[in-house]
């Protein structure tokens, strides 16, 4: 795989409402990944699961030349999934109940972050203790039928910068931010004491399927980007051509 190239695959948990695509999906997992996929109590849950971590596996192995079956993992210290053994391939999974993702490229650190358009309303209720002051005074200046995108776009990114980073939310939200200026720029703008270089990352969001998708690499230049979709998770890739994205900065 070339180290400038990144692959953004998605999915869709209702493909596996199919049984026979459900059973093909439930035989690529391991025995620990199915004990976790029947360990959650709702069927949409468990298809959500299961799409995620199936799509995951279709998607190391079409840039690895390995059956997905064969692909082992292990869980880093803020339960970020990584490949075992290590082989320079990065991923990062994102899921909602209407589209599952995984970003795959080959270097620096990813993250993704998918969310449907119907949770900007909740993500709006909880924005003054998730987004930094320079975020809400921009967000607040919005008119108000900007301010809803608005807010689905400062969470996936959000969201992608502490996957990317990989320490979850012992990121403080508050303290770093992505600053939208004109025209169609965006930078991210951090705090000193989150010891990180806004230099080193690029980073994209996009539109797709009735959701919104954030990317972030860890690169020094910008990276070509490839869209495959799988149907169902398991299934031989498509290419998407309907998709794209401006990466900033």
């Amino acid at each position: 795989m070339d180290k400038d190239t990144l692959h953004l695959w998605c999915a869709y948990p209702d493909d596996l409402l199919d049984p026979e695509a459900l059973a093909h999906c439930n035989q690529l997992l391991s025995q620990d990944e199915v004990a976790r996929c029947r360990s959650y109590k709702y069927d949409r849950s468990r298809l959500e699961y299961l799409a995620t971590h199936a799509l995951a596996r279709t998607a190391l192995s079409y840039s690895r030349g390995t059956h997905p079956g064969e692909l082992r993992f292990h869980i880093g210290t803020h339960g970020k999934p990584l490949l075992d053994p290590q082989c320079g391939l990065q991923f990062n999974l994102s899921n909602s109940q209407g589209l599952v993702v995984c970003l795959v490229g080959e270097g620096g650190a990813l993250g993704v972050d998918v969310e449907p358009r119907t949770r900007a309303e909740s993500i709006r209720e909880v924005a003054p203790r998730m987004f930094s002051p320079l975020e809400l005074a921009q967000l607040n200046s919005l008119p108000k039928d900007r301010q809803l995108q608005r807010c689905l776009e400062l969470w996936t990114l959000k969201e992608s910068y502490i996957k990317a980073r990989g320490m979850g939310f012992k990121l403080p939200l508050r303290e770093f931010s992505f600053v939208f200026g004109e025209p169609n720029s965006i930078r991210l703008q951090l705090e000193p004491g989150l010891y990180d270089d806004e230099a080193r990352w690029r980073f994209c969001i996009m539109e797709y399927a009735d959701h919104c998708i954030a990317l972030m690499a860890e690169s020094a230049i910008t990276p070509h980007l490839h869209f495959w979709e799988a149907r169902p998770a398991c299934g031989s890739p498509r290419p998407i051509d309907s998709m794209n994205g401006d990466w900033h900065p």
